[in-house]
């Protein structure tokens, strides 16, 4: 069974196990990365915002085996628990910059990866990459709906550029507080494995936010590098895992910049998804100066 007779498989099991009210549709979006993504979206009546399910990684399941059956069950128990249990209230309102201007974030992806993407928004760039900017509309533990800024929202906002950043350097750090953890406690939190990775990993460390969500853009928050610098007494190289994250490696425990980046570049090239690809350079702090040099 190949991909797209999957997805119809997949679309045509849903029909039959939901109910009446409920539409079933397949969507294609446009990602981070300009990486295609196709997704199972269910409406229903009466309710104005739906979230979409991704099927990449199902197919991934279903090629080891796993029965079809299981998969879409699996899928209609997820969509129980993201669903919307009522109408987005606030659709309207996003056309009010009073009500925004609270709610603008930023993010950062890959310059050269999201070229097309960057002809039609508002961007800031910063080393190798670009400053973009959502409006985060929804957040639990399930994760965050969000808005993209294009350009047209600053029309209809009647704001600049410079006015946005203002806003999503102030909100961002705010609504999305990082998070700095030793990559011991990282991987035994993931793994639930021993004291013996703490030899392993040395003085290295984890930066996100605390949803671990696109938590890369956590580096340009004001004065945060210079506390890490004082913490670690040395300067250090950030190496951007992916645009969730970076790893923090003290000086005196990483091999050289150009070995560095070629461990990046490998590690995106066979462990990380294309749209989680953030840059294949490693970027180095230097605390003296307070410079991030790429």
């Amino acid at each position: 069974m190949t991909y797209y007779q999957f997805i119809h498989a997949v679309e045509e099991k849903i029909k039959k196990e939901v109910k009446e009210e409920r539409k079933i549709s397949v969507h294609t979006n446009i990602k981070n990365n300009g990486v295609k993504r196709t997704g199972i979206m269910i409406s229903e009546n009466g309710i104005n915002i739906s979230p979409t399910i991704y099927l990449e990684e199902y197919f991934q399941q279903f090629k080891r085996g796993y029965p079809l059956e299981l998969i879409v069950k699996d899928i209609l128990s997820l969509y129980e628990k993201i669903r919307f249990q009522n109408s987005w209230k606030e659709g309207e309102k996003v056309k009010s910059y009073d009500f925004v201007k609270g709610r603008i974030i930023y993010r950062l992806v890959n310059r050269e990866r999201n070229r097309k993407l960057l002809k039609d928004v508002p961007y800031k760039e910063y080393l190798d990459l670009a400053i973009v900017y959502y409006v985060l509309l929804e957040m639990d533990e399930y994760g965050m709906a969000s808005m993209l800024v294009r350009r047209e929202h600053l029309k209809m906002w009647k704001v600049s550029e410079e006015d946005i950043y203002y806003r999503a350097c102030k909100n961002t750090q705010k609504l999305l507080p990082y998070d700095f953890s030793t990559m011991r406690s990282v991987i035994m939190e993931l793994l639930e494995i021993g004291r013996e990775i703490e030899e392993q990993t040395g003085k290295m460390y984890i930066l996100s936010n605390v949803m671990r969500s696109y938590g890369a853009c956590a580096m340009m928050y004001p004065d945060l590098l210079r506390k890490i610098g004082e913490e670690l007494e040395e300067n250090y190289y950030i190496l951007p895992s992916s645009v969730h994250e970076t790893i923090i490696v003290a000086e005196s425990e990483a091999p050289g910049k150009e070995e560095l980046c070629e461990m990046i570049e490998e590690i995106n090239e066979t462990q990380v998804e294309e749209e989680e690809v953030l840059s294949n350079r490693a970027y180095y702090y230097e605390c003296d100066t307070g410079k991030l040099l790429f």
